[in-house]
């Protein structure tokens, strides 16, 4: 399968960050992409680096304008496509969610994200209700999507249990950078655990990763790019520039995940017997 990846750097002009996405995805139907995934809240710049209840303008309901503009554009360009929007589900409630457009326009799925952070600049619990969808992938004509969304690339729960549900593939659309005033060093200790965690749910479950992440200044978070398609071992098919915009597309073999579990066998020999305390925030010593 041909994956296209598409990472852009986003201003505060809605209309000119979705229109240049289209002549993107545009370009890369016409190379041959059959799947396109856009990163993290693709539509406009990452407004979670402050709390403002009037931020809250920019969702919108699904379906809705995005859908029917991304719906176009997939059915135009006959791919399956990956967006993330910011959704308004009723007033007061809203949810940063993935919509998978099948190449026939319609809607394939919603994944709604399921881990929401907290941090300096990433405000998002205050923006966003954690999703209610579970980890189910999405059946599409280019194979079951196992989409989940930025914070939850850090949980290797979310990534198992996508694969457990039949996921083919582990898509992660991502907004995530360093702050400019970290030295060279952390930043780059952030970037390569950042990528070291997703290759590492990629070896764990046998099965391809592609995430994609803005890039770019966007007030004082420096988004890192690094956009990147794994293998089924970890193996790097190919990996973005952490400081500028790319396109690319890279050919997915997803039949080779077949043979990658029957050398490394670990969903058989899991201790399903023996992980009862996963369920609980932590384990106190006393508690065994």
């Amino acid at each position: 399968m041909k994956v296209a990846i598409i990472q852009q750097h986003n201003t505060s002009d809605i209309s000119d960050n979705r229109e240049r996405l289209a002549g993107k995805v545009r370009r890369a139907a016409a190379d041959g992409a059959q799947l396109v995934v856009l990163q993290e809240l693709h539509n406009s710049l990452y407004f979670c680096q402050t709390e403002d209840v009037d931020l809250f303008d920019l969702a919108e309901p699904i379906p809705g304008p995005s859908t029917e503009f991304y719906g176009a554009l997939a059915r135009d360009c006959q791919v399956v496509l990956v967006t993330s929007l910011f959704e308004r589900r009723a007033a007061g409630l809203y949810h940063n969610t993935a919509v998978v457009f099948e190449a026939d326009g319609t809607m394939a799925g919603e994944y709604r994200k399921m881990h929401i952070p907290d941090d300096p600049g990433y405000y998002e619990k205050f923006y966003f209700t954690p999703g209610d969808l579970g980890f189910q992938p999405i059946q599409t004509s280019v194979g079951r999507l196992g989409v989940l969304v930025c914070w939850d690339q850090w949980y290797p729960e979310a990534a198992r249990l996508m694969a457990l549900a039949g996921a083919e593939l582990l898509i992660y659309p991502t907004a995530i950078g360093y702050d400019a005033r970290d030295g060279e060093a952390e930043q780059e200790r952030q970037r390569e655990a950042w990528t070291t965690v997703q290759r590492g749910h990629a070896v764990a479950n046998g099965l391809p990763v592609v995430t994609v992440n803005r890039v770019g200044a966007e007030g004082p978070i420096l988004f890192w790019g690094s956009s990147f398609v794994a293998g089924p071992q970890g193996e790097l098919l190919y990996r973005a520039p952490k400081d500028e915009e790319a396109e690319a597309i890279v050919d997915v073999d997803l039949r080779r995940s077949e043979q990658v579990r029957r050398w490394w066998p670990f969903l058989r020999d899991r201790r399903i017997d023996s992980y009862g305390h996963l369920l609980k925030r932590f384990i106190d010593r006393n508690s065994h």
